[in-house]
């Protein structure tokens, strides 16, 4: 294991990695998980992962469980990156489909990381606010290692998300509001519940799983990443990680200096970094009043919003809405031209590259990678029948 220790992202304080850590203790940001990557890189090479597994476990060197210690996993990550065959028009456009994921989503991966850490520093019961794909997760891989799972989900989220994790023995509890009133319900009641809670950022593990889509893409290119990503953002873990993937994979001698432009993608419902970035804030005020049907982009306050707007503009890259609407209609759109059922979040980058096709935002020929981030199947109350 070549874990050295915890960073905080916004005032630089260590924290020891070998105690649970929520945020940082002084300034209460999220943590960074820093991997001494000179001597990772002497066994983790280009040319081993030739001979490992799919899972994202094969970058095991760059991932934080100390060696030895028999990961939570359930088969996450290796996903396929299919070139689209029609919708792309005049761009090079590619479909990262992280719906083949265990439990259906891209959350598998930051799950397996943090619950394995979680399990492997002690804790026994782990709390978690979810819309959704996040909670299903939770209660999958809590269930793996014979933890507890406490999920606190809005009374909207959808029917699918909600039977899931009561399914998988987690224990539910619906609140009237949002994500971010999940969030304050667990926050007044882990100490005295025991729990440890696994917010998105509000612990530093989930961040090195979903840091492997990164590591996945270059590999999957040869080494060349591509022009522009399109990521559905509500909590921006996938995009702070890929970010953070790059830098490392760069430090390790797999790529050069060059980035991808990255685009945040929200729905015009619930839009703070959209708005954000927009005004030239460095910060992202809470969204007042969120709605979409896009469960997983209903988050009118992330905390890592700091991270994901700074990556937006050292990218060159930029920030675009989608209404509900226009997902579901492209939705069937995508699964009509691409054989790929796509959850609203996915739907909505496939919208967004429309528009910003036609704002001269991208040029004819880039490779664009689009992430869906989970299935359709889970949100079958979007649709009619």
């Amino acid at each position: 294991m070549f874990l050295r220790h915890l960073e905080c992202t916004a005032c630089g304080l260590r924290h020891d990695w070998s105690q649970l850590h929520n945020l940082c203790t002084a300034c209460g940001k999220p943590l960074f998980a820093i991997v001494d990557l000179g001597k990772a890189g002497r066994t983790l090479t280009r040319e081993a992962l030739t001979t490992r597994g799919k899972s994202l476990w094969r970058y095991r060197e760059v991932l934080p469980l100390p060696e030895g210690v028999g990961p939570v996993s359930l088969g996450e990550g290796g996903t396929p990156l299919l070139r689209a065959a029609r919708f792309g028009g005049d761009v090079d456009l590619w479909i990262k489909d992280e719906s083949q994921n265990p439990t259906q989503s891209f959350k598998a991966r930051g799950m397996s990381v943090a619950v394995s850490m979680a399990k492997y520093l002690g804790a026994t019961k782990l709390a978690v606010p979810s819309a959704g794909n996040a909670g299903g997760a939770l209660a999958a891989y809590a269930a793996r290692a014979g933890l507890e799972a406490n999920i606190f989900m809005p009374r909207d989220t959808p029917r699918a998300n909600i039977i899931e994790c009561r399914e998988l023995g987690a224990h539910v509890t619906l609140v009237s509001g949002l994500i971010t009133d999940c969030g304050a319900e667990i926050a007044r009641r882990k100490d005295a519940e025991g729990w440890f809670d696994m917010s998105t950022l509000k612990e530093p593990y989930r961040i090195e799983g979903k840091k492997t889509l990164g590591y996945e893409l270059a590999e999957q290119f040869d080494w060349k990443l591509p022009d522009v990503i399109l990521y559905p953002t509500g909590g921006g873990t996938g995009l702070i990680g890929m970010w953070k993937a790059f830098y490392e994979m760069e430090t390790l001698g797999w790529i050069g200096k060059k980035r991808p432009r990255m685009f945040s993608v929200q729905a015009s419902g619930c839009a703070p970094i959209v708005r954000a970035f927009e005004k030239g804030d460095s910060i992202a005020a809470e969204f007042p009043g969120a709605h979409t049907c896009a469960s997983g982009l209903r988050v009118p306050k992330a905390i890592g919003d700091f991270l994901i707007l700074n990556i937006l503009r050292q990218s060159n890259g930029g920030a675009v809405t989608v209404d509900d609407e226009e997902m579901i209609r492209v939705t069937r759109k995508v699964g009509s031209s691409e054989g790929l059922f796509v959850a609203p979040e996915g739907a909505a980058c496939f919208a967004a590259l429309k528009l910003l096709r036609s704002g001269g935002k991208i040029a004819s020929a880039e490779r664009v990678v689009i992430f869906n981030t989970g299935s359709g199947i889970k949100y079958l109350d979007c649709y009619e029948a």
